[in-house]
């Protein structure tokens, strides 16, 4: 065979330090004929047998039912020389039937004159449960981030209404009173309060309508993404005073709901950021849509900052609004990517599918 030829010679009985190997805290073994014909104690250990017990077992017996096969497909490519070395995790059978998870590193070797696989074992258990804990950790908070987005997303929207229809309408109605007061009145006086009265309502109601825009702008409900943050970005370069423009000017996304307020989300919190941090005198939102995804880009003009600062894309981040926007990427399928350097400005760049993975959480 290929690996008799190749494959070094490895005689048990004449490895120098055989005390040392056998108390080796690392497993050592090797395999003949699918069958274990050397274990440590510490490899066979981790089965729940003997050093003695585990010579002449059968390598399907020490490892789970569901994983039987790929074992000994990896086995049998090593045996017949179509690779010398393989380490992998193998999903290994205790006595007692529980899996545990060993790290092997084995390669083709002649044992006694005929092929055998020599290896090392390494049991990973606990780091393997560990994992798997914290990866379910993980989908879960982002099963609550999801949630707590969703009904913040709601109660938002509840608010919108409630300050729009009710201390909206409340408002009006002041304001067609004063109005009446200073219509009847002879008095100069009078009519002087009323108008200024009138200029306050007029103000509170702008600022009633504004504040309800920003909890839940009413063009996302009702034209859609593009004409919601074209609104957007012309209210917010009217309260920043920085240029603005939007490329194109107009542009459809036939997005589903939640998914067009996580991008307008998005987009409404790189603008807040710029505002708060950038020190930019204009700001530009692109939108390129291709076959089966799309881009947003929010570019400023402003200081940027060092690929060394806390806010960099591969850095951890301590902010709860880029947090809270890489999060939203994430639920609608996309990626979010910020580029910065000092004083030639940051991009935020969203890039994401159109159509809805139905395996995203909803």
């Amino acid at each position: 065979m290929a690996n008799e030829q190749t494959a070094e010679p490895f005689d048990l009985e004449s490895v120098p330090f055989r005390g040392i190997v056998e108390q080796s805290v690392a497993g050592i073994y090797i395999l003949q004929d699918e069958t274990f014909q050397y274990a440590n104690a510490t490899f066979a250990a981790m089965a729940g047998y003997s050093a003695t017990e585990a010579i002449n077992r059968p390598l399907r017996d020490c490892v789970a039912p569901d994983y039987v096969g790929e074992v000994m497909e990896r086995y049998r490519r090593r045996i017949s020389g179509e690779v010398r070395s393989m380490r992998f995790i193998s999903h290994g059978l205790h006595r007692d039937g529980r899996v545990v998870y060993i790290e092997v590193h084995g390669e083709a070797r002649s044992f006694r004159g005929r092929p055998a696989v020599v290896g090392v074992g390494v049991n990973v258990t606990e780091q393997v449960e560990r994992d798997a804990q914290l990866r379910q950790s993980r989908q879960e908070y982002r099963e609550l981030a999801t949630y707590l987005q969703s009904m913040r997303e709601r109660q938002r929207a509840e608010y919108a209404r409630e300050v729009h229809d009710v201390l909206g309408g409340l408002l009006t109605s002041m304001k067609l009173d004063v109005g009446r007061i200073a219509r009847r009145s002879r008095s100069g006086a009078i009519r002087g309060i009323a108008a200024d009265l009138n200029a306050l309502l007029h103000e509170a109601i702008g600022n009633v309508r504004e504040l309800s825009e920003s909890m839940r702008p009413q063009a996302l409900d009702h034209l859609g993404l593009g004409a919601a943050i074209a609104g957007h970005l012309q209210r917010f370069g009217e309260r920043s005073g920085l240029r603005v423009q939007l490329q194109p000017r107009e542009f459809e996304l036939p997005l589903s709901r939640w998914r067009a307020t996580a991008v307008f989300r998005i987009v409404q919190e790189a603008l807040t950021n710029v505002a708060r941090h950038a020190r930019a005198s204009s700001v530009e939102v692109r939108f390129v849509r291709g076959t089966h995804d799309f881009r947003l880009e929010i570019a400023d003009d402003g200081q940027g900052f060092a690929s060394d600062h806390p806010f960099r894309p591969d850095a951890r981040q301590h902010s709860l609004g880029l947090i809270s926007m890489r999060e939203r990427a994430r639920e609608i399928g996309g990626t979010l990517t910020i580029e910065a350097a000092p004083g030639f400005g940051t991009r935020v760049l969203l890039d994401a599918p159109i159509v809805e993975n139905p395996l995203q959480l909803s």
